[in-house]
């Protein structure tokens, strides 16, 4: 493993904010000059360090509430979240290992029209659980999805959907009182001191891993033993140690964080990808996880980048990479893990993440400018229902099947920041074939450029690295595709279809991203029957870094 750097000079004593850390100060995070209401934020933001102990006071709750779930014959579990509440389950799902008979279990964690109407199509509500999952209770896009598949729910089973539905949330919300009304089987409240991206060893990541048959004694005892091992001293804390590495590489230049793994373990990097790019991006800096970008040629990476290699049992080209890039000159820091060790990966990158927003002077646990897409959205929808028609200023010019917009802050001859990134923002219609597509696409950007690049998937990375968009440093090229949906959903209780909130979404994120000042390039395809390779490669080819 690469050597931890020192601390830059102008940083507290290392230990002093670990030790800090541990015993709930907020002072050791924001700085004993931290206003007032800040400080007190932060305080009730610590319950992920007791989660690991916590996790065995849950594991026989858990466990017989998923018994009760398949002896009631229910296969199929589908988890209606966003962010921190859906991410984590779809990392249990993919990695770790699965004892017999536990059900089938899908994410939902968008507001896509193609997506819902084939789960829509394709489910037997009599045989499935809907898992709403909300910290808030009030996430627009979940409790659009609730009131949808609520709808299928009761007009098939009638008095008996509630047995159909359980909710993970905050005691007091919103969710709390629909859950009731509606008679669901279940409502699972989560410590409310624990945030959204840092609980996957909560509730909001137990009651699926128990329905999916994942091994809970596994994933406690795994983050026990690494809760334990990030109180140590020195370069003994692992924890400490992976946080000092991104944040010192972070504050000299390289502050992309570039995130190996074996294909098997993608989804881990999802998850990475969410916590540190919402816990660090912000106030004007921040760092910014590049995950599921393929490997190339050590000569295509730039001097702006840090690498973390996830070596697990199936990782032999990351260990052969990280080998080549730390002879180039790259820094580069090893992590040796298999898929069984899940909980103790969880609290591991929980705690760095931490301890590097603390380094680099911004709080870890807030996401200041989330709400500004949020609002965006807000803005679009009324306008929508207003006049009929979205606000879209720029207007579009017309090409050969698209339509293109551009805001380019720089256009007056500025220089463009150095060290940029491209970021492409995904609205399209679902197709899981489309990853490997853009994941071909990505290297050959990074090969033409020479810049990291990164892909979100929309809606759902508005809750990610939506916050460093818009928060972090002002370096990304962002690139939105939109496209026409073959049909429109109705949203029950609204006056709009999963089709119009999404579209409203995207543009929403434009006007967010133009309004911190960001270049963004807005392509929107007209055909949504068409195969979209051929153009996407050509748009793409297009973008001058």
């Amino acid at each position: 493993m690469t050597q931890p750097l020192t601390p830059p000079p102008s940083s507290p004593n290392l230990g002093n904010i670990v030790a800090g850390i541990w015993r709930r100060d907020p002072t050791a995070v924001a700085g004993p000059d931290a206003p007032a209401v800040e400080l007190a934020e932060i305080s009730d933001r610590f319950g992920w360090l007791d989660a690991p102990a916590a996790v065995a006071g849950h594991i026989d709750e858990a466990a017989g509430f998923a018994a009760g779930v398949r002896g009631d014959g229910i296969t199929d579990v589908f988890l209606l979240g966003m962010g921190g509440s859906s991410l984590c389950s779809e990392v249990l799902r993919e990695v770790p290992p699965k004892s017999p008979g536990g059900c089938r279990f899908v994410v939902l964690d968008t507001t896509d029209e193609r997506a819902i109407r084939a789960i829509t199509e394709s489910l037997d509500p009599a045989r499935t659980l809907f898992i709403v999952a909300s910290k808030s209770g009030t996430t627009l896009e979940v409790t659009s999805l609730e009131a949808h598949f609520w709808s299928i729910a009761e007009d098939a089973l009638g008095r008996e959907a509630g047995r159909h539905f359980v909710a993970i949330t905050d005691p007091g919300t919103p969710l709390v009182d629909l859950a009731a009304r509606k008679r669901y089987r279940a409502t699972f409240l989560n410590p409310p001191d624990i945030g959204g991206r840092y609980s996957a060893l909560s509730l909001f990541g137990l009651i699926p891993a128990a329905l999916m048959g994942v091994d809970l004694q596994q994933i406690r005892a795994n983050a026990v033993q690494m809760a334990a091992r990030c109180q140590l001293k020195g370069e003994e804390n692992p924890g400490s140690a992976l946080g000092l590495f991104m944040a010192s590489h972070a504050l000299a230049g390289r502050d992309k964080l570039t995130v190996l793994l074996a294909p098997a373990m993608n989804t881990l990097g999802d998850w990475i990808e969410q916590l540190i790019a919402e816990s660090t991006g912000k106030q004007g800096r921040g760092i910014l996880p590049i995950v599921r970008e393929p490997i190339g040629p050590v000569r295509e990476y730039g001097p702006d980048r840090a690498f973390v290699a996830v070596i697990s049992d199936t990782s032999g080209a990351v260990a052969n990479t990280a080998r080549d890039l730390e002879r180039a000159g790259h820094p580069v820091f090893r992590i040796t893990t298999t898929a069984a060790e899940l909980g103790a990966e969880f609290f591991r990158w929980e705690f760095a993440t931490c301890l590097a927003g603390a380094l680099l002077g911004v709080n870890p646990f807030d996401e200041p400018n989330v709400s500004q897409a949020k609002q965006s959205t807000r803005s679009q929808l009324a306008a929508r229902a207003a006049t009929g028609t979205f606000h879209v200023d720029p207007p579009f010019e017309r090409g050969d099947g698209y339509s293109r917009r551009e805001s380019r802050p720089h256009a007056g001859g500025a220089k463009p920041p150095s060290r940029r990134f491209v970021a492409i923002l995904d609205f399209l219609p679902a197709d899981p074939r489309r990853a490997d597509l853009f994941a071909d696409l990505r290297g050959a950007m990074r090969r033409r450029l020479g810049l990291a690049t990164t892909r979100g998937v929309g809606p759902r990375y508005l809750h990610s690295t939506g916050q460093f968009h818009k928060g972090g440093t002002n370096s990304g090229i962002f690139v939105l595709l939109t496209a026409t949906d073959a049909s429109a959903t109705p949203i029950p209780g609204t006056e709009f279809t999963f089709s119009t909130l999404k579209q409203a979404q995207a543009l929403g994120d434009f006007d967010a991203l133009v309004a911190n000042g960001r270049h963004v390039v807005h392509y929107h395809l007209e055909d949504p029957t068409a195969d979209f390779s051929v153009t996407l490669e050509r748009l793409l080819g297009k973008i001058d870094g």
